[in-house]
């Protein structure tokens, strides 16, 4: 459950795009952004020193993923070294150690193998490492206080920018209802809804195989194809199916993935009732507030 909560962001160099370490005020949790430019002045830190989790950031995969690399290690500072040697397509990290220096290789392990499982789970982030792995052995006292700090560093990463953990679906209304929209064409049904992000197309969705002769060879072909080799899309007789939810940047973007053609999602997808999901967003807030919509 959400609740109000008090989060200091300090800036080292003062240079809000360089290194900034974060922390909730009464936690023992820290995290530390590095850009990979700066990895030396990390080194210099204590904090470099500790057992610690981190999250390597990269660019964007051409479906619109960032990509991130989740690891541990007794020593982050080496770790990091390492990975700036075998490692090309992150740019920034972010390193989650203990304040008290409490954290232990089995924290750090416990804490690797949860945070892959549920960054796969929120299907936000293009992950590098794979598969999950086997869950590690972890004392029940010790496991408890893994939740406790994950949860602290969900919350610091999201403030940071990278809500790896955070669901891509709105929350129900207090009546547990969502507000749906839908997207049909041929061998295509998509199910989604509009957020703060984007549009989130459900999971079970389906979307058409072929495409029209129109974006063959441009970048709306190479984005659907993207999305068929990263696993969103997946064939399942004559049309793909959605395998998990997944966030594109624009309702248009979510509508060429459904239809395989160019489309202007404010006008595709509609309500149970077919209305737009321009006339429900964007026609009500000019509404709201008196603003003459547009002819």
């Amino acid at each position: 459950m959400n609740r109000p909560q008090t989060i200091q962001i300090y800036l080292p160099a003062g240079d809000p795009r360089g290194m900034r370490v974060a922390e909730i005020t009464t936690r023992i949790v820290r995290v530390i952004e590095v850009p990979r430019s700066q990895l030396a002045d990390f080194l210099k830190m204590p904090e470099a020193q500790q057992v610690g989790v981190y999250f390597l950031m990269g660019e964007l995969s051409e479906a619109g993923l960032p990509r991130v690399y989740i690891g541990q290690s007794g020593n982050v500072g080496n770790r990091l070294v390492q990975h700036n040697q075998s490692k090309d397509f992150w740019n920034r990290a972010l390193v989650v150690i203990s304040l008290t220096n409490s954290m232990t290789q089995t924290h750090a392990l416990f804490l690797e193998w949860f945070a892959i499982a549920e960054a796969n789970k929120a299907g936000r982030y293009s992950l590098e490492n794979g598969n999950t792995g086997a869950r590690p052995h972890t004392p029940a006292p010790l496991e408890a206080d893994c939740h406790e700090i994950h949860e602290t560093a969900a919350t610091l990463l999201a403030t940071l920018g990278q809500p790896i953990f955070e669901p891509l679906t709105n929350a129900p209304t207090g009546k547990g209802v969502k507000e749906l929209f839908y997207c049909k064409g041929p061998a295509a049904n998509g199910v989604g809804e509009y957020t703060s992000e984007g549009f989130v197309v459900h999971k079970g969705s389906t979307a058409r195989i072929e495409i029209v002769a129109s974006i063959k060879g441009t970048s709306q072909e190479r984005f659907r194809q993207q999305l068929v080799t990263d696993g969103v899309l997946t064939l399942n007789g004559d049309h793909y199916v959605f395998t998990r939810d997944h966030l594109f940047s624009s309702p248009s973007m979510a509508a060429i993935a459904v239809l395989g053609r160019s489309a202007n999602g404010w006008l595709e997808w509609k309500t149970e009732q077919g209305q737009t999901l321009d006339g429900a967003k964007r026609q009500a807030v000019s509404l709201e507030v008196g603003v003459p919509t547009a002819a």
